[in-house]
């Protein structure tokens, strides 16, 4: 490099710097302007490094007033032309964030977000990241929605439920201080089974709450499976009798997991019940329970005539009692059974927290009549 192309290299880079200098103080005076200020300072400073080299190199090289004019006017109409393109480009810019900021502005008072194809790959990322999030908002506030009327529903359900053994209990306490009861002892053994009653459900609650708070502790033994079916079946057999229902069931031979044997024990009893509460008289309520591949299966079979398909998605809400299609409650379908809704949600925390999951499907007979239900509990081995 000659030492004349050293000087005019050093020139240009002085003249710049000088510019670029000034360009970051009007860039840092404005810093909170709109986005197309910002860019048309870039775009000056561009041009106003490139016109400041060229006068002062002219000057150097002793150029001809008329060339230097030339040379200017060259350079001043490229920056006209490149100001509004950055002018264009600014505005356009300005429009896609807007569009933007009301997305933000929508999602953040409960409005939908659908993503827009507009702007750069770097807005259009963003856009379709504020749907995503939008989604996600909206099923978080379903769900909450769901959670919330299921709780509504819990408080009047179990208000009901506790209300009415009371104040028949308050009823017969006052038939025997008054002495106007002929068999005492029919009264109180009356009044202990709806304090058992009571004390199951305040159990379900406990449980529950423990679900709910994260706090539901299992301790993994190896269980057999048949001891906890035929356990289960023993102690449903008086209410399954009650009700003229037949209770049975089988488990493949030798079958274990790994499981909390009180807690399986819960969900099989809970499912088991369930299915009595909602099988008519004459009807079956049938457990199975068979090895898998990656683990263990239990099911729990009635005949309380399907569940329809708005419904089988709230099987296993929290205070849900089931719909029109199911068979209604008998008169002894409380002995023994909260009927509150907690049995079935109960059931999925527990085997959820046993990292299992637990469906219910409709049974159809050889025709297309659905007779009942099915739940399934599948346990990893």
């Amino acid at each position: 490099m000659t030492s004349d192309q050293l000087q005019i290299l050093l020139v240009a880079a002085s003249c710049a710097l000088g510019v670029g200098v000034l360009g970051l103080a009007l860039a840092w005076a404005i810093r909170r302007a709109s986005f197309f200020w910002q860019l048309a300072v870039v775009v000056l400073v561009a041009i106003g490094s490139v016109i400041a080299g060229l006068v002062a190199i002219a000057r150097m090289m002793f150029i001809s007033p008329h060339d230097r004019g030339v040379v200017m006017w060259v350079a001043a109409l490229s920056g006209v032309v490149a100001l509004l393109v950055a002018a264009a480009l600014g505005a356009a810019v300005a429009r896609w964030s807007a569009a933007l900021r009301q997305d933000a502005r929508r999602l953040g008072t409960h409005g939908s977000v659908v993503a827009a194809q507009r702007g750069p790959a770097e807005f259009q990322a963003l856009s379709t990241e504020l749907a995503r999030t939008s989604e996600r908002l909206e099923e978080s506030r379903q769900r909450e929605a769901r959670l919330e009327a299921s709780r509504r529903e819990l408080v009047s359900w179990v208000s009901h439920d506790l209300r009415t053994p009371l104040a028949g209990m308050r009823a017969m306490t006052e038939a025997l201080e008054d002495g106007m009861v002929d068999d005492p002892s029919r009264y109180h053994h009356q009044i202990r089974a709806e304090v058992d009653r009571m004390v199951r459900m305040v159990d379900d609650l406990f449980e529950l709450s423990r679900i709910h708070a994260g706090v539901l502790t299992v301790n993994p033994e190896t269980v057999a499976l048949g001891d906890v079916v035929s356990e289960a079946i023993a102690g449903a057999d008086s209410l399954a009798r009650a009700r003229s229902v037949r209770l049975g069931g089988s488990v493949e031979d030798g079958l274990v997991v790994r499981a909390d044997a009180v807690e399986l024990s819960r969900v099989m009893t809970n499912l088991i019940m369930n299915a009595i509460r909602h099988t008519p008289a004459d009807g079956t309520v049938e457990v199975r329970g068979r090895a898998l591949a990656d683990g263990v299966e239990l099911s729990v079979s009635d005949q309380c005539g399907g569940i329809s398909e708005t419904d089988m998605a709230r099987v296993f809400d929290l205070a849900w009692r089931g719909g029109a299609a199911r068979t209604p409650d008998g008169p002894k379908a409380l002995a023994g059974v909260s009927g509150a809704g907690l049995g079935l949600a109960i059931v999925k925390g527990i085997v959820e927290a046993h990292r299992g999951v637990v469906r219910v499907e409709n049974v159809a007979a050889d025709g297309a009549l659905t007779v009942g239900c099915r739940f399934l509990v599948r346990l990893p081995g």
